[in-house]
């Protein structure tokens, strides 16, 4: 995962991304990538609950 930490506390998962990173265009080169779960992602602890992330910004 690219900028993306998630935690779980009980039964409240928090994902945190810092917004002042960035990782260049995407691949369309419309946007530009800020975080991404790179493909859907096990729950920490929850392996049978996915997660599925991508944040970005216009050019």
């Amino acid at each position: 995962m690219k900028n993306v930490e998630m935690s779980v506390d009980g039964n409240i998962l928090t994902i945190r991304v810092d917004l002042t990173k960035e990782f260049g265009p995407s691949s369309s080169g419309k946007t530009i990538i800020i975080a991404s779960s790179e493909g859907n992602q096990s729950v920490p602890g929850k392996e049978a609950v996915k997660v599925g992330l991508n944040v970005y910004k216009k050019k």
